[in-house]
């Protein structure tokens, strides 16, 4: 199995992040109230990158990305960046189970980031940017735990995998120009040498699972 995870020498996704207008998120539904829907949270690192890797998987609906396993209420993205609230940066993928399983999501997740690194991907360092599966019912808990397992047997990684598999307890949707983010900033540097390169070596890998383009 291929690990698709790169390292970039360039600033930091937060040092980017900072940089931005800050806005009080709310707290929004962990799962979908559509009964033609499924819900998947996963934390790998920057949700910037998260998030537009799992737009583009065909049965996909929407990506909000957000905080999730903290103790603050609502918090900001100034708070999280503190290390101190004890969120991770998240997406929630809202998605048609008729046409994507939780398995093949789990796939995209584990191969798309590295799980072996704690705390840390790449230049983005602290507990926010930390792999994590929120699981949200006993069935996402058992297929994580399985991958997991046999992914760590497999020897697909020369270190231990040190992925988190927790209960989904709050999830809160981050400011608003984090939402869909690489689709409006294209041109942007960290956009141009970080989640550009992920998604091409991603799109080669899962190019029978992309949406079709318009």
């Amino acid at each position: 199995m291929s690990v698709l995870y790169t390292l970039f020498a360039i600033s930091s996704c937060a040092e980017h992040k900072s940089q931005q207008q800050q806005f009080m998120p709310e707290e929004k539904l962990t799962t979908s109230s559509n009964a033609n829907t499924d819900t998947a949270t996963f934390g790998n690192g920057c949700f910037w990158c998260s998030e537009a890797i799992f737009q583009r998987l065909d049965g996909v609906i929407k990506v909000v990305s957000g905080y999730s396993g903290g103790t603050v209420p609502n918090p900001s993205y100034e708070q999280v960046c503190t290390g101190t609230t004890g969120h991770a940066e998240v997406v929630n993928v809202i998605y048609d189970p008729s046409k994507l399983s939780y398995d093949e999501l789990l796939s995209v997740f584990w191969k798309t980031h590295d799980p072996t690194t704690l705390n840390r991907q790449g230049n983005d360092v602290g507990t926010q940017y930390r792999s994590v599966i929120f699981y949200h019912n006993s069935e996402q808990k058992e297929k994580a735990e399985m991958y997991k397992a046999a992914l760590d047997t497999s020897g697909a990684w020369s270190k231990p995998i040190v992925t988190a598999i927790e209960p989904l307890k709050n999830f809160y949707s981050a400011e608003d120009y984090h939402q869909n983010y690489f689709n409006n900033n294209t041109r942007a540097m960290y956009c141009q040498y970080v989640i550009r390169p992920k998604l091409e070596k991603f799109e080669k890998i899962f190019k029978d699972q992309l949406k079709v383009k318009q």
